[in-house]
C-alpha cells in the first residue's frame, strides 16, 4: 500500500506508539492497610447518610489527593488535627462519625472525640498499632526511646502520643547527636514504616557505635520495601519510568528516589494529566504507584500511556 507524503509522518508515529511496551512492576499501588482504611471510610460514609450524621476522617484519610476527593463525593471531609487539638472543631465534630486514619492518632485524641460523642472508627493500619504498641512497651520499661522518621508525618505524631518523652530523629547526623548525648542510657529505637531501610539502616548503626548495647526494631512496612524492589527489577526491561502517587506521600518519593537511582530517566506524577509529552519518545515505559495510590489512577495512567499522546499539558 502506497502512503501519500503528506501522512508518512503520522503513520510512522503511530507505528512508534503501537510499538510502546508498557510495563507494569509486579508489586504496585495500594498496600493492604490502605485499601482497609479506604473501606472502612466508604462503608461510615453509608451509615452516616442512614443516621443523617456527618462523617470526617482524622486527616487525610491517606495520602492522596484523588483519594481524598473520591471520599469527599460520598460526603466525608476531613477534620484537620491541628485545628482540633485547638478545640475549634469541637462543635462540628459533635455526635458525629470519625474514622481514623492508617496513619493513627494520639490517644489523647481518641479520647476528645469519644467525650464529644462521636463514633469513631479506628482504620489505623495494623502495622502503626504494632509499632504504637511497640513504643508504649518500650517507655514503660524504662528505655529512652528514638524513632527514626519524619517528625511531622501522621504516623510519628501518633506513635509519640503513646510514647511521652521519645524523640524522633530524621537522618545520621540527628542519630549520631541524640546516642552521643544518650550513651549511658539504655536505648532502643523504632521506624516510622514507610522510611527506606537504607535510612533505618544508617540511623541504626550511628547508635551501635555510640550505644552498643541498643535495642533494634525494624517496624518498617514490607509494602514500601517491596515495591522499591519491583521497581529496580521492572527498571531492567525499560527505558524510562513513571511513579504514581500523592506528592505529599512519604511512600511514593521514596519510591520516586528509587526510581532516580536506577539511572532511567523517571517522572513522579499523581494523575494521567500530568503525563510529560516525553514520556511518549519511548519505545518501553515502567509503571509503579505508591501505596497509597488507588488502582483507578494507575489504570487511568496506563490507557494514557498506551493511548501515544498526553491528555494535559506537562512538559
Amino acid at each position: 500500500m502506497l502512503i501519500p507524503h503528506k501522512r508518512l509522518a503520522e503513520f510512522s508515529d503511530s507505528l512508534y506508539t503501537a510499538l510502546m511496551q508498557i510495563v507494569r512492576a509486579q508489586v504496585l499501588g495500594m498496600c493492604m492497610g490502605v485499601r482497609r482504611a479506604e473501606e472502612k471510610a466508604k462503608k461510615a460514609a453509608g451509615r452516616a447518610s442512614e443516621l443523617s450524621k456527618p462523617v470526617f476522617t482524622y486527616g487525610p484519610l491517606i495520602h492522596n489527593p484523588q483519594a481524598v476527593q473520591a471520599l469527599e463525593t460520598l460526603g466525608v471531609r476531613v477534620l484537620e488535627p491541628e485545628a482540633f487539638e485547638r478545640g475549634e472543631l469541637d462543635e462540628q465534630a459533635k455526635n458525629s462519625i470519625v474514622v481514623i486514619r492508617a496513619h493513627g492518632a494520639p490517644p489523647e485524641a481518641l479520647l476528645r472525640l469519644e467525650s464529644l460523642g462521636v463514633e469513631v472508627i479506628d482504620a489505623t493500619c495494623p502495622r502503626v498499632v504494632k509499632s504504637q504498641k511497640k513504643a508504649a512497651s518500650l517507655i514503660e520499661k524504662g528505655y529512652s526511646l528514638a524513632i527514626a522518621g519524619d517528625r511531622s508525618h501522621g504516623e510519628v505524631t501518633g506513635i509519640l502520643g503513646y510514647a511521652p518523652g521519645a524523640v524522633v530523629v530524621q537522618n545520621a547526623g540527628e542519630a549520631k547527636a541524640l546516642a552521643k548525648e544518650w550513651e549511658r542510657k539504655p536505648i532502643a529505637l523504632i521506624a516510622q514504616t514507610t522510611i527506606k531501610k537504607s535510612e533505618y539502616d544508617a540511623i541504626a548503626a550511628e547508635f551501635e557505635v555510640y550505644c552498643p548495647s541498643f535495642l533494634a526494631f525494624d517496624t518498617l512496612c514490607p509494602a514500601t520495601a517491596e515495591r522499591q524492589k519491583a521497581l529496580k527489577k521492572m527498571a531492567e526491561k525499560v527505558e524510562a519510568l513513571v511513579v504514581v502517587g500523592g506528592k505529599n506521600s512519604a511512600n511514593t518519593q521514596r519510591l520516586f528516589m528509587a526510581a532516580k537511582e536506577t539511572g532511567k530517566p523517571a517522572w513522579h506524577i499523581e494523575t494521567a494529566l500530568e503525563l510529560p509529552k516525553a514520556i511518549f519518545t519511548y519505545r518501553s515505559v515502567g509503571l509503579t504507584a505508591g501505596a497509597s495510590t488507588p488502582d483507578s489512577v494507575v489504570d487511568d495512567v496506563e490507557a494514557t500511556l498506551m493511548k501515544g499522546e498526553p491528555d494535559g499539558h506537562a512538559s
